[in-house]
């Protein structure tokens, strides 16, 4: 590393003598200043992009004097990291608001900063109420900005912002956007990138600064009792895709664990409208062969400990594959050799070769993360490590798994924290380790195996080299998937190295929408939040209120509410007569109830279609509900939407809001009793009551004069009167 002469950034709104002096990092602030360009950073770990950042936003804080700044990341841990850089170097008010902060106290917080780091789905929650909007934030930084795709918060935030704001500027900051041309523009395109600044360790004006990171590939072989295992699987592997592709269900034989889940989620579709034997046997021969696949990588790739604790877990599920399996001769000869193994305390060669690693790198007085991809591994590495006195301390994320709890937030820091302090020499991590956390003096990374995606790899390589020279070890396993997965991630990392040295003309500055629509007021129920209807809707510019509806999802006037239902919540309501008491609360609280149908291929579900249309029928007809159609969330935002200009702006109706259900009435009380009888439903409850007048005239019917009633059958008669003549017994 070069020796250069240290200098401190000078600015009114950063603290003197806290930000070192780097030429590039100057040099790109001022670039995307003076462009006033939307601009994606790519630069690894180490470079200081978050320092770029810094600099950016002083700059427009101190040029736009009202305005804040809004720093988004894709955890908490993370948005806390930034809040605490940005608490450090600049002199203006910084908070952090997580889901932890009540929304009150966020709203206060984000009127007393200029400053705001945060998670996204908290800034869009806030948004979607109405909370505080964006119109004076000036930039607006999204950390992680490889995630902006499909329906992630930041593509909805930036499409917001780009409309709300009064002096809008987007950066972008990752290591990598991805190795696929398509979702770098998916990124560029939903970010409204212009620009695209790239840096690598081997530019001039780069390397004085950054500390070379050394790649070594540890190759290990896998005994001969592993291999006959591997074998063992394998054949049991082979006889039931040789079944599936005699069935069609796949093309050849030669198929991965992706391939194997795809088949199952198409032929799960299938079983809706096909309920055939054959269908059951293919998707129980798919979980079959995906069983083994798993146990294949975890023979290949882990350790014995964690395939061991695989294969009990399965051999405990009464699956219809799971039993095939142990009955299998191969599969069951391969579980009694795991076994065997087990008990003797027989470990995977990859695992004495990592603890002979970590020993030396100990001797040498480095600190090392190792990352491993199943917490049985983290586990059993950490158990060896004891039992070689070496200081180690296991490191994963915060769900819990077969009875295990997660680590808290708070025992991830003090764990960092202590590791950090050098009490312990190897830290031991899942992914969760890979972004966000702020481990400078970590000497040596360590991939227990290597991962297929270059963005991921990435990451881990970046956890090194910060502060001084550092080193990465990939342990492979010779002629197994390890070796598949590294060149996966290797050919990708290249390919992507590629795509960004080409020149990349973006050009999707999104234009400002004029808000000539008229507001509308929608009342929501605060369980439609995840629906992404709210969303849409701020899109439309409809102030949402939301609260906690008595009756119906939605409600824009005192006589329209609306319930939102997805096709597979339909169908679910059938089944668990939901659908018909929510029918007849909307037309007691509303005269104009709608139902939103939203969703396709109604029909493919596993329901006859009979029973579907009836349903559908009844809501239409005895109830008087109008049933329309929806395609998606947007759709669905659109129709109520309109249907709130309608009746708020045309017919200009008030909204009494429903937050309290109406005192059940006699006729309620009666209805509700004779419908939780066996198969009787509201309307077949009111046919009840019409014929015999009274609940106690129902209850003491006979099976005969029941089966009078048109729609109570022999068998519904039948369970009715098992139901109230039969004795009650503790």
């Amino acid at each position: 590393m070069g020796v250069v002469d240290l200098e401190y950034i000078s600015h009114p709104l950063i603290k003197e003598n806290k930000i070192e002096s780097r030429l590039y990092q100057k040099i790109i602030a001022a670039k995307i200043l003076k462009n006033n360009k939307n601009t994606m950073i790519v630069a690894p770990t180490a470079l200081g992009k978050t320092v770029i950042a810094i600099l950016v936003a002083a700059e427009r804080l101190h040029k736009y004097k009202n305005s804040r700044v809004l720093i988004l990341a894709p955890s908490k841990p993370l948005a806390l990291q930034h809040h605490q850089k940005f608490k450090e170097f600049m002199i203006v008010p910084t908070s952090c608001l997580t889901g932890d902060i009540p929304p009150k106290k966020r709203v206060e917080l984000w009127e007393n900063s200029r400053v705001i780091c945060a998670t996204p789905q908290t800034i869009e929650s806030d948004l979607i109420r109405g909370n505080y909007s964006l119109k004076d934030v000036s930039l607006v930084v999204f950390d992680e900005c490889h995630r902006a795709v499909g329906s992630y918060s930041y593509v909805y935030l930036a499409s917001k912002y780009l409309e709300d704001a009064e002096n809008p500027l987007i950066i972008g900051l990752t290591a990598s956007p991805g190795s696929d041309k398509e979702k770098i523009n998916e990124v560029c395109k939903n970010l409204s990138i212009d620009d695209v600044i790239i840096k690598t360790e081997k530019d001039k004006d780069v390397s004085p600064y950054f500390n070379p990171i050394e790649t070594k590939w540890v190759k290990v072989k896998l005994d001969d009792e592993l291999i006959r295992i591997k074998k063992l699987m394998e054949k049991s592997l082979k006889r039931r895709l040789k079944l599936l592709k005699r069935m069609d269900i796949i093309k050849n034989e030669n198929v991965t664990k992706k391939d194997l889940l795809d088949a199952r989620k198409e032929l799960k579709k299938m079983l809706t409208i096909d309920s055939s034997r054959k269908l059951y046997t293919a998707i129980s021969l798919l979980v079959a062969s995906i069983n083994i696949e798993h146990a294949l990588e975890l023979l290949e790739t882990q350790t014995i400990n964690a395939l061991y604790k695989y294969l009990e877990r399965l051999k405990k599920k009464q699956t219809k594959a799971s039993r095939s399996l142990v009955k299998d001769i191969y599969f069951r000869k391969a579980i009694s050799l795991v076994e065997r193994r087990f008990m003797r305390n027989q470990e995977h060669p990859k695992l004495n070769e990592l603890i002979k690693i970590l020993k030396k790198e100990i001797a040498n007085k480095n600190k090392v993360i190792v990352f491993t991809q199943f917490r049985d591994s983290v586990e059993q590495i950490h158990k060896k490590c004891q039992e070689n006195n070496i200081s180690s301390v296991k490191f994963y994320g915060q769900r819990g798994r077969d009875g295990e709890k997660g680590l808290s937030q708070k025992e991830q820091k003090e764990i960092i924290k202590k590791f950090k302090a050098g009490v312990y020499d190897v830290l031991i991590s899942t992914s969760v380790a890979e972004e966000g956390i702020d481990i400078p003096a970590v000497d040596t990374v360590i991939l227990y195996e290597p991962v297929p995606s270059e963005i991921r790899m990435i990451q881990r390589r970046g956890r090194t080299g910060r502060k001084r020279k550092g080193k990465m070890i990939v342990l492979i396993s010779e002629g197994t998937r390890d070796e598949a997965y590294y060149w996966s991630s290797i050919r990708k990392e290249n390919k992507m190295k590629k795509q960004l040295k080409r020149p990349i003309h973006v050009k999707f500055r999104k234009e400002r929408k004029h808000k000539n629509k008229k507001e509308v007021v929608i009342y929501a129920d605060s369980r439609e939040y995840n629906s992404g209807v709210l969303r849409e809707l701020t899109k439309l510019n409809a102030k949402i209120k939301i609260r906690s509806l008595a009756v119906a999802d939605y409600q824009v006037s005192d006589e329209v509410g609306i319930e939102r239902k997805t096709v597979d919540d339909f169908i679910n309501s059938i089944i668990d007569k939901r659908l018909y008491k929510q029918a007849e609360r909307l037309t007691e609280e509303f005269t104009r109830p709608v139902l939103i149908l939203e969703g396709k291929n109604l029909y493919s579900r596993f329901m006859n279609p009979n029973a579907i249309r009836g349903a559908l029928a009844s809501i239409a007809l005895d109830f008087n509900i109008p049933i329309i159609p929806s395609q998606s969330p947007e759709d669905t935002a659109a129709i109520i939407y309109r249907i709130a200009v309608r009746e708020q702006l045309h017919e200009k109706r008030e909204i009494p809001i429903r937050t309290e259900r109406k005192p059940l009435t006699l006729r309620e009380k009666q209805l509700y009793v004779i419908e939780s009888l066996p198969h009787i439903g509201a309307v077949n409850a009111k046919k009840l009551l019409r014929k015999f007048g009274s609940v106690k005239n129902v209850i003491n019917a006979s099976e005969k004069e029941l089966m009078k009633v048109e729609g109570i059958g022999e068998k519904i008669a039948k369970d009715i009167k098992e139901v109230t003549d039969s004795k009650f017994e503790e």
